[in-house]
């Protein structure tokens, strides 16, 4: 079709196949008939759901995500049994323990606070999939995801950790262990370490992209990992960059990843659609803690009507190029989905 006469003055003649022989109303004209057209669709078997598991004895609300808690382990049976019966097929585990120290111990404790969710998880549904975050963050004094040292976190120091964390959370019983700490050579510490301690069947998911967002602040209020000083920059990457993100993917696709996160997922669904044209490894993207408070929030004001608004954000991201979504709207949205 040429493009002539879509922009011909009254009264000229229009090219052949276009307006107003070309109506692109009338396949809007019912529910029925948007359905059958319909190019993305959202189903809850693209969803994970993040869970945090603490080590108290009740769930405790977190107030920056209204309708989030953190969970208590004895909770979990109740949670994940939801989880399945709603045809969502992972959960995310993120642990807030007690205890923390200047090395992240509790990452990699045999007993921790995650390897105890993730046995009482297979328990009650052992066809869940279980993917713990691997990162020191949330086990850490200081809050920063790595060793600090001289006031600045020291990359190849971390990865030794960072790879026992992995075979711990293995040994533990997860199906999939997903670094976030975005430490230079992560994927191939973890993939050797699961490698040598028999665990070559476990994947690894990068967060690949993982950008220094603002809009991670509710997350670092429900998972107590708030850096006590300065920020992520130096290891997060800087918003302004596309580019670097397809830098960062190739490498940890090179190093292992068995697939890659894009990490906030809204404000760069260009990068998503970037790292899905130009890779063929499994694509997942993180509505983060942010974007899930602005929804809710502004809903719960009235000023947005929560469904529409969230599953609307869902679809933009699948439309984009995910193949699944970590959302906080997990349960919610698997519930409207089944609705309508």
């Amino acid at each position: 079709m040429g493009r002539k006469g879509i922009l011909a003055e009254p009264g000229v003649e229009r090219a052949a196949g276009t307006f107003p022989a070309v109506r692109l109303r009338r396949l809007r004209a019912s529910e029925g008939l948007r359905s059958l057209i319909r190019e993305t669709r959202l189903t809850p078997d693209r969803f994970v759901y993040p869970i945090f598991v603490h080590e108290l004895e009740e769930d405790v609300g977190i107030e920056s995500m209204p309708g989030q808690s953190r969970i208590a382990i004895s909770s979990l049976p109740r949670l994940v049994r939801r989880v399945h019966g709603l045809g969502i097929p992972a959960v995310i585990l993120f642990g807030v323990p007690l205890m923390k120290d200047d090395v992240g111990s509790g990452a990699y404790d045999p007993h921790g606070v995650v390897q105890r969710a993730v046995a009482t998880i297979k328990d009650v549904e052992p066809d869940l999939v279980v993917i713990a975050d691997t990162c020191l963050d949330e086990y850490t004094s200081h809050g920063h995801c790595g060793l600090v040292r001289d006031g600045d976190v020291d990359n190849d120091a971390t990865l030794d950790l960072l790879a026992r964390a992995a075979v711990s959370q293995a040994e533990a019983g997860v199906d999939l262990v997903a670094p976030s700490d975005m430490m230079d050579g992560r994927v191939a510490a973890i993939r050797r370490a699961l490698d040598e301690t028999g665990h070559s069947s476990v994947p690894i998911m990068s967060y690949a992209a993982k950008y220094a967002s603002a809009f991670y602040g509710p997350f670092r209020e429900a998972a107590a990992s708030r850096p006590q000083f300065g920020d992520r920059r130096s290891y997060q990457m800087d918003p302004a960059n596309g580019r670097e993100a397809i830098r960062e993917v190739a490498q940890d696709v090179a190093e292992g990843a068995d697939a890659v996160l894009v990490k906030p997922a809204t404000p760069y669904l260009d990068v998503v659609r970037d790292v899905r044209t130009n890779f063929e490894v499994p694509v997942g993207a993180y509505q983060v803690s942010g974007e899930y408070a602005m929804i809710r929030g502004a809903a719960m004001r009235g000023w947005l009507d929560e469904r529409a608004a969230a599953l609307e954000s869902l679809t933009s991201i699948v439309r984009a190029g995910a193949d699944f979504v970590l959302t906080y709207f997990a349960l919610d949205a698997s519930e409207w989905l089944t609705e309508t």
